[in-house]
Formats: structure tokens, sequence, C-alpha cells
């Protein structure tokens, strides 16, 4: 049987934090989050029957903020999407969470309906640096989030860290990652702020003490050494996994298989059909739900097998790919095995891997040697 993961988008937030260009929809009405989880049900409704065919083995609950629902809520949910879909037995069943969002009581319930791992954003543990994001927790609401996290039963949890940040020194950031470890998460995801079109620090970009690339390498770098030394194995560009751990559900992105995505602004890939739904909650509600839908190209579909691949640490194998897509394949190979002399890329048999340096600098790189249609 084939699988695929689920995703589901729960644009609801408490605030817009000033980094943030996903779709969200802060302090929202009740009513128009009972408008929202009608027209969800729908939509999970109407794919009842075309995908009975897959195994469902991840669903990822995204946001916004999902623990902004009622436990109730967000349970109920989960209940419909086992009425729906054939999700297996041992599931990655994930929640986002913000810290200030969710209690011991609260995850008790959850855990006790099925989802088994949490994802928390705790971005920083240095107080001034949340405040300065637009972040509504503090550092002792991320600690007694994951303290409660743990009491009620859940083992597979991961934290967001944020590097990068306006006037932040790499002091500060390895002692947010010391702090972190120290709540022992089993998995943590390192992300380098991006300054995006449409958020508060687009607006006043000309105020923000920003670093330059070489400092925020370095202080990408020690981060991965600081994890490493934590017993954390980094096995995708930004993502660290303990024990094995790594997140299921967005391994699919990088190995560019199956994924369904419902609610508003939800983007979906299955074989070689993409497709996503409008960002307009209102038309979402209404029932006018897809935006966007295209047959993906063969030469597209090596090119981002080839770009997703690169981004794991275990690279990617060429092997199959010049078997399945021929004289492209063994081009792009060639091309990428030049990097090799500037130490950007180590070759294992037919395997190409990023060294660190090259990794970090990996989309220039990818964006000199993919040609995409």
């Amino acid at each position: 049987m084939k699988t695929l993961g689920l995703y589901i988008h729960i644009p609801f937030c408490q605030s817009k934090c000033r980094y943030c260009d996903f779709c969200s929809f802060p302090h929202p009405k009740a009513e128009t989050v009972e408008r929202y989880l009608s027209a969800l049900y729908c939509e999970i409704e109407e794919y009842r029957d075309k995908y009975k065919e897959y195994n469902v083995n991840t669903v990822y609950f995204g946001g916004g903020t999902p623990t902004l629902l009622r436990s109730c809520q967000l349970v109920g949910l989960l209940s419909k999407l086992r009425q729906c879909f054939n999700i297996a037995e041992n599931a990655e069943i994930t929640a986002e969470c913000n810290p200030k969002t969710a209690d011991l009581e609260y995850f008790s319930t959850i855990r006790r309906a099925g989802i088994n791992r949490l994802s928390l954003g705790v971005q920083s543990m240095d107080d001034g640096e949340l405040k300065m994001l637009g972040r509504l927790h503090s550092s002792a609401d991320a600690e007694k989030c994951v303290k409660d996290a743990k009491a009620a039963g859940f083992t597979n949890i991961s934290a967001d860290i944020m590097f990068a940040l306006p006037s932040q020194s790499k002091e500060s950031l390895l002692t947010t990652v010391s702090k972190v470890c120290d709540l022992e998460p089993t998995h943590i995801s390192l992300y380098g702020l991006k300054i995006e079109e449409g958020t508060y620090f687009h607006r006043h970009r000309d105020t923000l003490a920003l670093p330059d690339e070489d400092t925020e390498y370095d202080m990408y770098l020690a981060c991965k050494q600081a994890l490493e030394a934590q017993g954390f194995e980094r096995y995708e560009i930004s993502n660290f996994a303990r024990g094995g751990l790594r997140s299921m559900h967005n391994l699919k992105y990088w190995q560019r298989k199956d994924y369904l995505g419902l609610g508003v602004a939800a983007h979906s890939c299955i074989g070689n059909k993409r497709f996503s739904n409008t960002a307009d909650i209102e038309k979402y509600c209404a029932g006018n739900r897809l935006e966007a839908c295209e047959i993906i190209s063969p030469n597209d579909i090596l090119c981002e097998k080839i770009m997703l691949g690169m981004r794991l640490d275990e690279g990617c194998d060429f092997a199959p790919l010049q078997k399945e897509f021929g004289e492209s394949a063994s081009q792009i190979a060639k091309s990428l095995e030049d990097y090799q002399k500037n130490g950007y890329i180590k070759k294992d048999g037919s395997r190409l891997v990023f060294s660190d340096k090259g990794m970090y600098i990996s989309n220039y790189l990818l964006s000199e040697v993919l040609d995409f249609d």
C-alpha cells in the first residue's frame, strides 16, 4: 500500500510574530474558528474515497498555533481524519505548540487521543530576544511547557531555535542552545532568521542590527558543534535528532514522497501533481478552496529530488536517479562534482554530499546547477 503524509493547517494564533509571513490570523473570534473547522471537516470528507488506497503514516497539525484550538476541537479533528483516512496504528502524529497555549491538562487530553509528537516554538531562552521577536511566552513558560508535556506522557518533543537575530551574540545563542538541551528534547530545528516581505521586521528592516553572512555562518556552525556535543545528530541542514527520532513527516518533503495538505493555504504533492488551497480564509470557508494545480514535468521532478535530497546529511544517491532519468541526472551529477575542488561537495560512490560550508550555501550552489522548466 502506498504511504501518505497529511498536513492540517490551523491558521490562528494569539498574535503575529514580527518575523512571521505564514498564513495566520491573530486573535480570531470563536465563530471564525468554528466556521473554519466546519469548512475543514468538509474538505476532509471530500477526500474520504480519493485516497483510500493510501496508508497514512504521518499527520502534522501546523499553523499558526494548533494548540490555540480547544483540546476537544483538536481531538475532534484527529477523530475525523481517522474516519476518512487509513491512519496507521504507529503513525507519527505531530502538533505544533506555542509554549503559552497549553498546559498539563491540555497535553494529557491530546496525548490520550493519539497525538504522540510535539513541535514547540521555543525560538530563544532569552526573554529580551523573545520580546524583540514578538513572542508572547517567556523562557520560564518554555520550561514549564516541556515539563507538562513530559508529565502528560510525551516522549518525542521537538524544539525550534532561531539564530541570526537582531543584535544577538554568539554567546547568547549558545546559552539558548544549552538551556534547550537541558530540557532534553529529542529533536531540535535550527532556523536562521529570514526577513520576509509583509512582516513587521521587513517594514523596519533599516533599523535592525543583523549579522553579516560570515557571522551568521559562524553562529550556525557553533550551534551545530554544540548540539553534536549534546548527542544530537544533524540529518538535514536545519534539523537535529537524538536517539534516531527524526521528523518522519518532514522527511516526506525532503525525500519527495506524497503528502496532502488540508486547510487554508495548504499545499499538496501527489506523484507528478502539485496543488494548493487559497490563502483567503473567507473563500476557503465558502468552499472555494482550490487555488492552483499543475502537472510537474519529469525534468522538474528530477531537479526537485536533487534539490531536496541534497539538504540531507546523507546527500543524494545519483545511481537510482540515473536509472530513472538517464543522461539528465548524469550531467547534473558531473556539474556538482566540480565543487569538490572547492571543498563544497564530497563524493561517496554514487552519492554526493555537501560539506558543512557547502551545505550552508547549498541554495546558491544548486541554483547554479539545476535547470527548472
